[in-house]
């Protein structure tokens, strides 16, 4: 025990460092092919109801990828999972832009949205595995901090979508050297991922199964479905409202999404040290408010205050989703099968989000649509006792202990 305990807590310090950049480039691949929304739809002449729809196809592909990503993982390990969805991904990023800009097709958008969703979809899933496997060695409530790295990417994404919109850069060469980028830093990052223990990748056919019947597991997945939903309508729609609903030009679009996802990594960062002090439901039940006082302030009050609705709203959801997967992989046995379900049920909003605002968008305007943000929070609030740890005291670790521990329990 006196040899191999450094040497095991080295090796998991160095993952935790390659988790962090590979859940930044998820962001980066994510929000590069966001920020260019509005031009999308300029180029490709949409309506709202036809953004919608073309953005469905991205949901289609990731419900069709979620619930295989659990095998995919266990057949190939998280590394080699993480790595096909990433080479996927670039492939669907860089057909965004060829049906955009060469091809001039929404058809060609769409099928390229399918496989950029499910390739992010199988790499989110994958590198949450190893991100609850590295926590759980860690000892600490350390994957808001994953989820973080993954807004700061989206931030630094969507900042420079905005400067390349404004010097006029097209699309498809923005998308094709971010893909290629994406997958040569990710290629190189997983070379440090710890190995997937039986109990936390491989579960099994029979957990996969009878997690659909676990009652706390299905509330998880239908918090983490409003928390998606709440972050997945302003990285859809937020750069789209403030352009057609505040007057704003499409580079003060993006500045918008970008205030948002500032807000988000602030949230994320903090919270890490808030919950282990606090507790889950103490922490997030305050920030779930800010979230919908923010989202009434983009669509009611004018520009410069619905800047700071944008700060409010991307704050206050900022915690929701990391803490779904992390009480999702509360019990390491069954943290595949748990994940597998919470996420295939918390991506759904990413099938029913697009459309519902894009139609909605069609009769009352994208920005007075962004009010069913708001409602759903209701929802969200009414099911948080499911993230609960089993004993919060645990949870509420003081923040000025941030010695690391090899034992897998918080």
């Amino acid at each position: 025990m006196n040899e191999p305990v450094p040497t095991r807590l080295s090796t998991t310090r160095t993952a935790h460092r390659a988790v962090l950049v590979v859940f930044a480039l998820a962001g980066i691949t994510f929000a590069t092919w966001a920020s260019r929304l509005p031009d999308i739809k300029a180029v490709l002449d949409l309506t709202p109801g036809e953004l919608g729809v073309t953005l469905l196809a991205g949901s289609v592909g990731a419900l069709l990828a979620l619930p295989l990503a659990g095998r995919v993982a266990d057949r190939v390990g998280t590394t080699g999972a993480v790595l096909i969805g990433t080479v996927l991904g670039g492939i669907g990023i860089t057909g965004i832009g060829l049906g955009t800009e060469v091809v001039g097709s929404r058809a060609v958008v769409s099928a390229a949205l399918l496989a950029t969703s499910a390739g992010v979809s199988l790499w989110d899933v994958a590198m949450n595995l190893q991100a609850a496997t590295v926590e759980r060695a860690l000892g600490r409530s350390v994957m808001p901090l994953y989820h973080a790295s993954f807004s700061a990417g989206t931030v630094l994404a969507a900042l420079l979508g905005a400067a390349l919109v404004a010097l006029d850069v097209p699309v498809l060469l923005h998308l094709s050297l971010v893909a290629t980028f994406a997958v040569g830093v990710v290629l190189a990052a997983v070379r440090a991922f710890v190995s997937d223990p039986r109990s936390a990748v491989g579960a099994g056919e029979g957990p996969a199964r009878s997690a659909w019947t676990e009652r706390r597991t299905v509330l998880v997945g239908v918090f983490v479905l409003v928390a998606a939903f709440t972050e997945g309508t302003a990285n859809d729609w937020i750069a789209v409202a403030f352009v057609e609903g505040h007057g704003v030009p499409a580079w003060a679009g993006v500045v918008a999404f970008a205030c948002f996802l500032s807000a988000m990594t602030l949230g994320r960062v903090l919270g890490t040290r808030l919950l282990d002090r606090y507790g889950r439901v103490r922490v997030l039940a305050p920030m779930l408010l800010v979230a919908a006082v923010g989202s009434l302030l983009v669509v009611l009050a004018p520009p410069l205050p619905a800047y700071l609705g944008t700060l409010l709203w991307g704050f206050g959801v900022s915690l929701g989703f990391p803490v779904g997967m992390s009480a999702a992989a509360d019990d390491p046995a069954r943290a595949t099968a748990r994940m597998s379900v919470v996420a295939t049920i918390g991506y759904g909003a990413f099938i029913a989000g697009p459309p519902a605002l894009g139609f909605l968008g069609d009769h009352v305007g994208v920005l007075r649509a962004l009010l069913l943000v708001a409602v759903l929070i209701t929802l969200a609030l009414l099911t948080l006792g499911s993230v609960a740890e089993e004993d919060e005291s645990v949870g509420r670790r003081t923040a000025l202990d941030p010695t690391p521990k090899e034992s897998s329990g918080r």
